[in-house]
């Protein structure tokens, strides 16, 4: 599975996803550090990738419908959360069965507490 890492994580998200084998892009490595997000979610659809995000504009289905993306994932990162949390974060969801089950048309919203999956 490949995945596009909005620049509203930290970059370290790209060690966590590669220690699970999963190959990703950073947006801030492509030109796209402060691009809107319909060029991103547009540049997500486009490549086939699973777009993982700390911004809730992508949990809103009206605007990113999941049928028509290969996966959107936000996270939703506390108040002052440290880089290590965030981390944890991700590793969690990608340890759990949701993830197991596969992404395509789903929007996943990942918080510290629970796992929200919809199709």
């Amino acid at each position: 599975m490949k995945w596009l890492i909005d620049a509203s994580l930290p970059r370290a998200m790209a060690a966590v996803l590669h220690e699970f084998g999963q190959e990703c892009v950073d947006v801030r490595d492509i030109g796209h550090a402060t691009a809107a997000d319909e060029v991103l979610a547009a540049h997500a659809k486009a490549h086939g990738l699973v777009l993982l995000s700390a911004d809730f504009d992508f949990a809103d289905v009206r605007a990113y419908p999941p049928a028509e993306y290969h996966g959107i994932v936000v996270l939703a990162i506390p108040e002052r959360a440290t880089v290590a949390f965030i981390e944890n974060m991700l590793r969690g969801f990608l340890r759990d069965e949701t993830f197991a089950g596969g992404l395509p048309q789903s929007l996943v919203i990942v918080d510290a507490m629970r796992i929200r999956r919809r199709q």
